[in-house]
C-alpha cells in the first residue's frame, strides 16, 4: 500500500512529502487507520532539539484523527468505519498501565519517542525501499494512512468534524487533563498558567469549565488576549515583582500552578506565588539547569512534573468533546488548518506563534 506522508530526514532540515510504503496488514490488535486531520504538536518540533534520540528519516505527528479501515482480526476493540481519535501508546500491562496510569508506562519512552530502528522487514519504506521509523506515539499521522495500535484508538461520534479532533489526544488532553486530573481543581481554588500556547489555554479552559479562577502569564499579547477571551486574567511575564501580583490575583496565592515554558525565571515566580500546600505542575522538558529561590518549597509547597494530563484517554476525550459541545472547551478556535504538503509552512507559523495549533489535512490517498 502506498500514500503520501511527510518525512523528516534531517534534524536541521525540512520535512519532505513523499510516497511511503506500508508493508504489512494490521497485525493482531492493530488497526489501519485513514487520517482525516492531525495536529501539530510542540512535541513532534522537539525532535529537532533533541537530535540523535529519535532515529531518522521518520514520519511524525501524534495527534491524529480518522476512519478505521482495517484491523488485525474480530477481536479489536474497534471495527472498520468507526471514527476515532488517536492518542499515545502503552503496553497496556505494566504496574502503572494496569492501575490507570497509562502515561507513566514503563515503556513510555520506547514506543512513543524511539521508534522502531530494527524491524524486518521494515514496516513503512520510502520510494527507494529504505526503512523509515513509523512508530512515533504509536500513529507517525504526519500522513494519510497510519498503522496504530488499537488501544491508541478512542471511538466518537461520526456526526463530529473529525479533522478537528485529533489534538485532544495530546496537547489539549495535556492542559486540561492536569486541571481535572492532575490537580482535580475545583471551586475555591485558584490557578496560575505559565505559556499561553495550545498546552496553557486548554488548562485555562478547563479551569473556567471547572469554576476555577485562572492567572495566565506570557510575553505575547497576542496570546494573553485569547486566554483573557477564555476567562483568565492576563497577566505580562515581564511584569515587575511578577509573583506578587500573582498573589494579589489569587487571593493571597494559587494553590496550583502549572508551567508549560520551562523557563526557571518563571517556574521560580510560580512558585513564589503559591500558597502554603500549592502545587507546581511541570509539563514542558527543562534543557536548562533548575537553580530554585530560598524558600520557594517551604510550607508544603511541592513541584511534579505531570505527563499527558495523567489521562486514560478513553475517559478524557470524550470528556473534552462533551464540553465542547456545551460550549466550555471551544479548542477549535485555537486551529489553523494547512494541506499536509504545508506542513513546513505550519511549522514556520507554530514558531513564529502566529497559530497556536496547526491542523494538517492529507489528501485522500490513493491505494
Amino acid at each position: 500500500m502506498r500514500f503520501q506522508a511527510a518525512v523528516l530526514r534531517s534534524y536541521e532540515g525540512p520535512f519532505t512529502i513523499e510516497e511511503v510504503g506500508l508493508q504489512t496488514e494490521p497485525a493482531v490488535g492493530e488497526i489501519l487507520v485513514e487520517i482525516a486531520g492531525t495536529g501539530m504538536c510542540r512535541t513532534d518540533l522537539a525532535v529537532r532539539r533533541s537530535a540523535g534520540r529519535s532515529p531518522l528519516p521518520a514520519v511524525l505527528g501524534h495527534e491524529g484523527a480518522g476512519v478505521v479501515v482495517g484491523t488485525g482480526g474480530p477481536d479489536t476493540a474497534v471495527d472498520v468505519g468507526d471514527h476515532v481519535v488517536l492518542s499515545f501508546d502503552s503496553c497496556g500491562h505494566c504496574r502503572n498501565c494496569r492501575s490507570g496510569a497509562p502515561a507513566y508506562c514503563d515503556s513510555f519512552a520506547s514506543l512513543n519517542l524511539l521508534g522502531e530502528r530494527d524491524e524486518k522487514p521494515p514496516r513503512l519504506t520510502d520510494a527507494t525501499g529504505k526503512a523509515l521509523a513509523p512508530r512515533w506515539f504509536g500513529q507517525s499521522s504526519f500522513a494519510a494512512y497510519a498503522l496504530v495500535p488499537a488501544r491508541n484508538a478512542v471511538r466518537v461520534d461520526p456526526a463530529l468534524p473529525l479533522e478537528l479532533l485529533g489534538p485532544l489526544g495530546c496537547g489539549f488532553l495535556t492542559g486540561a487533563g492536569a486541571v481535572l486530573n492532575s490537580f482535580g481543581a475545583g471551586p475555591g481554588d485558584h490557578l496560575t498558567v505559565l505559556g499561553a500556547g495550545a498546552v496553557g489555554l486548554a488548562a485555562v479552559m478547563a479551569a473556567t469549565a471547572a469554576g476555577v479562577p485562572a492567572v495566565a502569564v506570557d510575553r505575547h499579547p497576542e496570546r494573553l488576549a485569547l486566554a483573557e477571551r477564555f476567562g483568565a486574567t492576563p497577566l505580562h511575564a515581564g511584569s515587575p515583582d511578577l509573583p506578587g501580583r500573582i498573589r494579589r490575583l489569587t487571593d493571597g496565592g494559587a494553590q496550583y500552578a502549572l508551567d508549560t515554558t520551562a523557563a526557571p525565571p518563571l517556574i521560580n515566580a510560580a512558585l513564589q506565588a503559591l500558597r502554603p500546600t500549592g502545587i507546581l505542575g511541570l509539563v514542558a522538558r527543562l534543557h536548562t539547569p533548575l537553580s530554585l529561590e530560598p524558600g520557594t518549597l517551604d510550607r508544603g509547597r511541592s513541584i511534579r512534573h505531570i505527563c499527558e494530563g495523567d489521562a486514560v484517554p478513553a475517559v478524557l476525550i470524550p470528556r473534552l468533546i462533551r464540553l465542547w459541545q456545551a460550549g466550555l472547551f471551544p479548542f477549535d478556535q485555537l486551529l489553523q488548518t494547512y494541506p499536509l504538503a504545508g506542513i513546513n509552512e505550519a511549522e514556520r507559523d507554530c514558531d513564529a506563534g502566529r497559530v497556536v495549533k496547526p491542523v494538517l489535512l492529507p489528501e485522500r490517498a490513493n491505494r
